[in-house]
């Protein structure tokens, strides 16, 4: 018998210069990695080792699931693990090798034992965004088709609410987008309506009502309720830790584990324990929340955050021979057998665990109405959009169309949108929108399910095809005005999306003048 915390099933020598450029996966959805080999940059907006505390060898850079290496001129080297059945795969980029890499978890390995590891894609090509899609169709192959074959559209009451939201402020959205925004079909009510952390069958007082009563007004209006819920994390102060705290992933000592310990924390009411996936008496616990909001309560969309925790390490499972994988996926089970034909939206989720068990990811980091937040999560949202379609649809975040921002850096913000191809929600509130930014809406309406395909990892000029007809997307992310040109093959008359303006017949390089951080988007069917 032997302790196992590690397979390192190869080890890749690798010569390329330090400027070679660098794409990689996180094990979190907030985590991504790009720049170069010699100065990797964060893509998403919080790190694995830095936040997560996941451990990095001295003198590497580790990313999750893939790794995209270009060096400059020469074919894109991608590496990428195509199955996550129990264990997590990740990379330690070093100067001259990479360490393919199975996290098995100090798991004992009997005599006469064998285990199953994950599948890896080793594949060299010119075009990086190619690549990364012929990843996403061999995952895709893998976890079968979609459950739903559009994204979703709806509106969320997190952006203009937050924790503050009550009964009211849901009802007088539920009113003004069933007489100007039908479209809209799920209502979300986000953080907020809960009792406690982990109590989520129980309303809070200062929601004001019952959130049972305003969930049958939506549905009365003709709309679908949604609703919010951390299903793998409970605080100290709530019913179902102080009823069941053997429930919950213990320490060395045999008490809950505070998730602080080994990770990050949560980000309020601390400290955050976590429910067993493994343990029998959180499955029956999980699966009874989601099927009594999807049966008595009516929801059909399920905004499931914080579910990384999930996945935690660190901590001892009910189960002792499994890996934060398999109760992550146990605890999932639960869910998806609760929640039956529900949509399941992923919200601060482990990557690679939550594929085939998410219907949706939340792609970037939350947007508020900033253009550095606007301009930092489009980066996030668009590198992920290879996975939109393939692995699950991509949510974007909500759409904000008001606040204190000037025009050119909220169309920026909706072109971005439209680029994802995922999800469309309404950020906003809707009785205070004027009919412009109702107009605004509606074009992006119903979202498309195709993803824009960018000649870059600059994310400046992109298209997509959407029923016959081409998009052209241009983004000027910098302060300064920036030219930006694409070619197209044939004769075709170019309008403007957003405005409508006929721009004219064209053919070959066509050259347009962005303002600094604004976007254009251009369609066009080819004669």
């Amino acid at each position: 018998m032997a302790r196992v915390d590690e397979v390192v099933i190869c080890d890749v020598p690798v010569e390329m210069p330090g400027d070679t450029s660098l794409y990689g996966e996180g094990f979190t959805m907030l985590s991504q990695t790009g720049g170069t080999i010699a100065h990797p940059s964060n893509i998403g907006a919080y790190t694995d080792h830095g936040h997560y505390k996941m451990a990095v060898p001295a003198g590497a850079t580790t990313v999750y699931n893939v790794v995209a290496l270009t060096p400059p001129g020469k074919p894109t080297l991608l590496l990428g693990f195509t199955t996550c059945r129990r264990f997590s795969g990740h990379f330690n980029i070093f100067p001259n090798h990479i360490e393919v890499v199975i996290d098995t978890e100090g798991l004992t390995l009997g005599k006469g034992e064998s285990w199953r590891l994950e599948d890896l894609m080793v594949e060299v090509g010119d075009s990086r965004p190619q690549l990364l899609r012929s990843l996403g169709d061999r995952i895709g192959k893998t976890v079968g088709r979609l459950r739903f074959k559009r994204p979703p559209t709806g509106w969320c009451s997190w952006q203009c609410f937050g924790p503050g939201v009550t009964s009211n402020d849901v009802k007088a959205n539920v009113g003004a987008i069933a007489d100007k925004l039908p479209e809209l079909k799920y209502v979300q009510i986000d953080d907020g309506y809960q009792a406690k952390t982990g109590d989520w069958l129980e309303t809070g007082t200062s929601f004001g009502g019952g959130v049972r009563q305003v969930l049958d007004q939506i549905r009365a209006s003709g709309l679908e309720p949604a609703i919010w819920v951390a299903p793998f994390v409970a605080t100290e102060d709530s019913k179902l830790f102080k009823d069941h705290p053997d429930w919950f992933v213990q320490d060395d000592q045999g008490e809950p584990l505070r998730s602080d310990r080994v990770t990050f924390g949560g980000w309020h009411k601390l400290p955050w324990y976590v429910l067993d996936g493994t343990n029998p008496g959180a499955q029956e616990y999980l699966e009874h929340v989601f099927h009594t909001m999807r049966t008595e309560w009516g929801c059909t969309y399920f905004k499931m955050d914080a579910i990384t925790w999930g996945a935690i390490k660190g901590g001892h499972f009910h189960d002792p021979t499994a890996t934060r994988v398999e109760a992550f996926h146990r605890g999932m089970d639960a869910i998806r057998r609760g929640a039956g034909d529900g949509f399941l939206l992923g919200c601060n989720h482990p990557m690679w665990p939550s594929i085939g068990y998410v219907d949706a990811q939340r792609s970037g980091m939350d947007i508020d109405r900033s253009w550095d937040s606007f301009s930092s999560t489009a980066r996030e949202n668009l590198s992920r959009a290879w996975q939109n379609g393939k692995l699950w649809w991509n949510d974007p975040d909500t759409l904000l169309l008001t606040g204190n921002l000037p025009a050119n850096e909220f169309e920026f913000h909706a072109s971005v949108i439209l680029a994802t191809g995922g999800l469309v929600l309404s950020g906003d509130d809707v009785p205070k929108l004027n009919m412009a930014q109702i107009g605004t809406i509606k074009k992006l309406l119903p979202p498309s399910g195709v993803a824009a395909q960018f000649t870059d990892g600059a994310f400046s000029v992109g298209t997509a095809v959407v029923k016959g007809q081409t998009r052209v997307f241009l983004l000027n992310w910098t302060d300064k005005p920036v030219t930006r040109t694409f070619s197209m093959k044939n004769m075709a008359e170019l309008t403007d999306f957003w405005s409508g303006e006929k721009l004219g017949v064209k053919s070959g390089d066509v050259q347009l003048e962005l303002p600094p951080r604004s976007a254009r988007v251009l369609v066009y069917r080819a004669r």
